[in-house]
């Protein structure tokens, strides 16, 4: 075996109460990809902080090419070559690209000038290393999110980095870019780096990974290669239970319709010329989810911004919502009317991150537990503790602030606040984004509580299993038309796919 670029064993880590962490060991080897795999909670995070450097007081050894160490900080650990590249973007979008790469190691004379022309020659140069089409003097924000991604990557590689942490890094990258990435990480491995990579999509585990360790409850369950690990034994061992790998669908009759769209436009939210949605038609009954499908940029997105009044009062054509006519103004009409959103965008969009459960909670329906402008506290609690155990929001406390909770549980709490409101139609933007196996099957079972209720669901999501199974019927878009209507016996990935290419005659 080639010599192991880090070694950790008898790691053990608590923060006052139980462990999160109990005797738990962890290798990597130069040249390969080590997917760390487990639930949210499970104490992956816990561990790449100790590796980090962030967590400084723990138990157990940790060795980087045979050396002992112990980081008292991260810029210990970038010394010794670890870098960690979080599932948020670390950049400043308003600096430029070379700036970004070399912030906080910039390349200075003896007097203190900066060398741009040396900062911009290295910048080059990394980004040809990996492939990436960037300037050097372009502020970083004005590229996509994959290019960014790799910027990230580059900036590693400048600090020297050939132990790098990957934490969920496509969660926000469309399938070429994602694919870019691979690409990428491909590259560095040829180089002799090790790379951590730590991801719920099983797809992209198998695609990537050269073994997989997997967490549960702070313990290592057991150390793999993907060949001899198959799937459903994986998910044994995240979630300690068997659990079928596809959302069991149990047939029913539709209600009433819920929201009609006939000839519905939305414009560019960017201000191009061509609109993002064009001409949409289509119903959704009570009960019913019906799942939007399209490439990135196809419309599916805005469509649902505009309906939920995120853009205001651009939206044209004919709505109806529960049989009376709805003209999407604003989020707050929105949700008056009973029509409410889930963004893809948990962190900026979904929740208050200084504030508690029970506040991100209640807060659309904070005139409810304020009758005659005073607050009625222990009315917020009550009704955040009702929603912790139907949701099953792991929680010590509803009071605690609502980041400090896993990202399964956290979105958990997105979706209890949109149930907060009553409404008759959700609107869902990858519900499941950034959460575990076990989570994401939790969070079906909630949808198909609703469904079972009576509420109408529009699904956006960007993983195809997840979007053939959950979906009653499937609008397919591509360029903003409707290139496919789908039931449940017609959606196949190959159908689904070759629709959003544009593959079908507009209908």
């Amino acid at each position: 075996m080639p010599e192991k670029l880090l070694e950790m064993t008898g790691i053990s880590k608590a923060f006052g109460g139980p462990k999160v962490l109990d005797d738990v060991a962890f290798d990597l080897r130069p040249g390969e990809v080590h997917v760390l795999a487990g639930e949210n909670g499970a104490g992956k995070s816990t561990l790449m902080r100790i590796l980090s450097g962030v967590y400084t007081e723990y138990e157990g050894v940790m060795r980087v090419r045979g050396t002992h160490v112990r980081f008292r900080s991260p810029q210990d650990a970038a010394k010794q070559g670890i870098s960690i590249i979080h599932q948020e973007l670390s950049l400043a979008p308003e600096m430029s690209v070379a700036d970004n790469i070399f912030l906080g190691r910039e390349t200075v004379g003896p007097a203190g000038w900066l060398h741009y022309g040396r900062e911009r020659a290295a910048c080059k140069a990394l980004l040809r290393r990996l492939g990436i089409e960037a300037a050097p003097n372009v502020p970083a924000g004005a590229y996509p999110m994959g290019v960014q991604q790799g910027m990230e990557i580059a900036k590693a590689l400048a600090f020297d980095a050939t132990i790098i942490i990957m934490d969920e890094p496509t969660s926000a990258l469309t399938e070429p870019e994602a694919e870019r990435l691979f690409a990428v990480m491909e590259s560095l491995k040829k180089q002799g780096c090790g790379i951590v990579y730590i991801s719920h999509k099983m797809e992209e585990i198998y695609r990537v990974a050269d073994r997989i360790t997997v967490l549960r409850d702070g313990r290592r369950i057991g150390v793999a290669t993907p060949d001899a690990l198959p799937r459903k034994q994986m998910i044994q061992w995240m979630v300690g239970r068997s659990l079928d790998e596809q959302f069991q669908w149990q047939p029913h009759e539709p209600g009433d319709v819920a929201l009609t769209l006939h000839n519905v436009t939305v414009p560019d939210p960017g201000g191009r010329a061509r609109p993002a949605a064009k001409d949409v038609s289509f119903t959704v009954h009570a009960g019913e989810i019906v799942g939007l499908a399209g490439l990135q940029g196809a419309g599916a997105e805005a469509l649902i911004y505009g309906l939920y009044g995120a853009y205001g009062r651009v939206v044209q054509g004919d709505i109806l919502l529960c049989g009376e006519p709805y003209t999407p103004r604003s989020p707050r009409d929105a949700m008056r009317r009973g029509l409410v959103f889930l963004s893809s965008d948990r962190k900026g969009e979904g929740l208050v991150q200084g504030m508690s459960v029970t506040q991100n909670i209640t807060l659309p329906a904070l005139p409810t537990y304020s009758p005659w402008g005073g607050l009625r506290e222990r009315w917020e609690r009550r009704a955040a503790r009702e929603r912790e155990k139907a949701f099953g929001i792991r929680v010590e406390t509803v009071e605690q602030p609502v980041h400090t909770l896993s990202g399964g549980n956290q979105q958990k709490v997105v979706l209890a606040k949109c149930l907060e409101t009553n409404p008759h139609v959700l609107l869902l933007n990858e519900p499941t984004r950034g959460v575990d196996v076990g989570a994401k099957h939790e969070i079906y079972g909630l949808m198909a509580a609703w469904s079972a209720a009576g509420k109408a669901i529009v699904l956006i999501t960007s993983e195809m299993p997840e979007l053939i199974a959950l979906s009653d019927r499937i609008v397919v878009l591509h360029q903003g038309y409707v290139t496919a209507r789908l039931d449940r016996g017609t959606a196949t990935p190959e159908v689904v796919l070759e629709a959003a290419m544009g593959n079908v005659a507009k209908t």
